[in-house]
């Protein structure tokens, strides 16, 4: 399964934010990558430079490559709301993120390599496929196997994220996508009119 394996902090400073989760390494050196660093002078960025950039952000946070994204988008535009707000609602109801969303895994890597191993279920049977898009009233939960894996004990440990379209149960590890978020529920700093104009263009 092709999926980005490069460096994911020079990637966060790429884009000033640290969009793959808490990064000690991207504290320490939170200016762009390269040999300049801070001292590169940089002009006035392009109309389109700064709406390609906005649509790698959103690639790299929910891990989607192009191919799969521009399938999302196509699926967003013809849906009868907002485009650009479907277009995240669409990725938040990936399966991978979903997971990642109920504290199963610390990071959406995670999530979808839990999901590719076969240890998460949805409405009881097994779904080893990352970008499986729930519907509202789904049921996610670990695989009775899987239940005393180390990582997704840690996991859940140190989860503290609550989101009002998602319920948990920690004794049955299983939770409810209750509804697709709407855009004030959807916690990511992404300008996605800027990406439906990219996409337009």
């Amino acid at each position: 399964m092709a999926r980005y394996t490069g460096p994911k902090t020079k990637i966060a400073r790429r884009f000033g934010e640290a969009i793959f989760g808490e990064d000690k390494s991207f504290e320490k050196r939170n200016f762009p990558p390269g040999q300049h660093g801070n001292n590169r002078r940089r002009g006035k960025e392009s109309e389109y430079k700064v709406q390609l950039m906005e649509k790698q952000k959103a690639k790299y946070t929910y891990g989607i490559l192009e191919k799969q994204f521009r399938n999302i988008f196509a699926k967003a535009n013809k849906s009868k709301g907002v485009t650009g707000e479907v277009l995240l609602q669409l990725c938040e109801s990936r399966l991978d993120n979903v997971v990642y969303r109920m504290g199963v895994s610390t990071s959406r890597s995670g999530a979808r390599q839990l999901v590719s191993h076969r240890h998460i279920t949805v409405n009881g049977s097994i779904v080893n496929i990352p970008s499986y898009s729930l519907k509202a009233g789904d049921v996610v939960g670990v695989r009775e196997k899987s239940k005393s894996l180390q990582t997704i004990s840690d996991a859940l440990s140190v989860s503290s994220n609550v989101y009002e379209w998602i319920t948990w149960n920690s004794e049955k590890m299983e939770g409810s996508f209750v509804a697709i978020p709407e855009r004030l529920q959807i916690p990511e700093n992404i300008k996605e009119q800027l990406i439906v104009e990219l996409y337009s263009k």
